[in-house]
């Protein structure tokens, strides 16, 4: 179905709402997007909701698999907003968020659907689970100027780093079981990347509750969430695979003409498998085996 705005929906679609996990996708336009809502659709999401502009077009076979909901995508933080809207909605339920052009992997999504996952990371008494967002690009960009193929799609194998994050409220020193994550397109030509969009890190799946604010930087107000790890053992992470920064650097007018390639040594084909995710330490099955 269509709604012509959040409020509209959140008034009268209970019946989307009552189950998890539920994705939210926003469309900043329509590159890669049914794709996009397909493959959620097959990790075992529940109930997709796509925030789009109303004149995007869209297909039949997509709007059957979505609730869509007419958005101002343009807005400062649209989707942060969004999300935020729609937490005390869902008390209990787990949520994931992204944008067009983003694929959500976890270990062995192959096999297991994301619900599986989500009740395994239940069990271990986690409430969100972290997730690197990696960055995929077309190796030709001649051939694919705005930097999108998934047919030809590459990542960067390494290059990747982690700092510890600073407590305001305690001298800066470190907060515990929390880092900062960089690496891929914004890490290699962070020249043209602000520094408060240069981390890779996401809180992209979580169970909503009361209270719950989903901040700016893709973290929350509650500190727990936003650790990579339990005190006791290491926990699963998932991996966004994302062409959006390299679309945003190859259409972005002030970084477009600076860039000829994104190619470089430690640039690999992308397989479309969690393994490979793995085998490169992009993600991690914790103790789920």
């Amino acid at each position: 179905m269509r709604y012509g705005s959040l409020d509209i929906f959140l008034s009268v679609a209970t019946a989307a709402l009552s189950q998890g996990p539920i994705a939210v996708i926003l469309a900043e336009d329509g590159v890669e997007l049914e794709r996009t809502i397909s493959h959620h659709a097959r990790a075992g999401f529940r109930s997709i909701l796509l925030l789009a502009h109303p004149d995007l077009d869209l297909s039949a076979t997509a709007e059957a698999q979505v609730h869509r909901i007419d958005h101002d995508v343009f807005a400062t933080n649209a989707l942060v907003g969004a999300v935020n809207r729609l937490i005390p909605a869902v008390p209990g339920r787990w949520l994931y968020y992204c944008y067009n052009a983003e694929f959500l992997f976890h270990p062995f999504c192959e096999t297991r659907n994301v619900a599986e996952m989500l009740a395994f990371h239940a069990e271990e008494r986690r409430e969100a689970l972290l997730s690197y967002v990696i960055d995929l690009y077309a190796g030709d960009l001649d051939r694919y100027p705005d930097a999108v193929s998934v047919e030809e799609a590459m990542l960067d194998r390494s290059g990747y780093y982690a700092l510890g994050r600073p407590d305001p409220l305690n001298h800066n020193h470190p907060r515990e079981r929390q880092l900062d994550f960089f690496g891929g397109l914004r890490w290699r030509f962070e020249e043209h990347v602000p520094a408060d969009r240069r981390k890779i890190d996401r809180i992209a799946l979580f169970r909503a509750r009361q209270g719950l604010v989903l901040r700016p930087d893709h973290t929350f107000n509650d500190e727990e969430m936003n650790t990579y790890a339990c005190p006791w053992h290491h926990n699963i992470t998932t991996a966004v695979c994302s062409f959006r920064t390299a679309k945003a650097l190859k259409t972005n007018p002030g970084s477009r003409h600076a860039i000829g390639s994104f190619r470089w040594r430690n640039s690999v084909p992308f397989e479309w498998t969690s393994q490979q995710l793995m085998d490169l330490g992009l993600m991690e099955p914790g103790q789920w085996f």
